[in-house]
């Protein structure tokens, strides 16, 4: 489901939005494309530090929407692009992911995991 498109975009730094929604009100909040880790079976994980508003979010509604984008790959209409990414979503705070997560960002208190669902390029 990953394109080859959407992970050189993730291979350039550019912002994450990541998009939770419960009680009538979106949150916001913002990593890096550096930060994203993709599976073998292609889930998404992001290190949380704190993100504590997301994940109250996330327990009430776990549909979660990212936006990643990199102006350093070409578009549908010439340089930059971006996608949308609709998944599912939990925070992690033990096992071998949370594990290898850590070692890689020290800061994290948790790992954001989106199983994607769908996603779709914008530009």
């Amino acid at each position: 489901m990953l394109t080859e498109k959407f992970l050189d975009v993730i291979s350039h730094e550019g912002v994450v939005a990541i998009v939770s929604c419960a009680d009538n009100e979106a949150h916001v909040v913002n990593t890096w494309n550096s930060y994203l880790h993709i599976t073998e079976d292609e889930r998404i994980l992001l290190p949380a530090w704190s993100m504590r508003k997301t994940e109250k979010k996330v327990i009430k509604n776990d549909t979660i929407l990212l936006t990643v984008g990199s102006k350093e790959v070409e578009g549908k209409m010439g340089p930059g692009t971006g996608f949308l990414v609709k998944g599912t979503a939990r925070f992690i705070s033990s096992g071998p992911e949370w594990d290898m997560m850590k070692e890689n960002f020290s800061f994290l208190t948790r790992v954001l995991e989106v199983t994607v669902e769908s996603i779709k390029q914008t530009v």
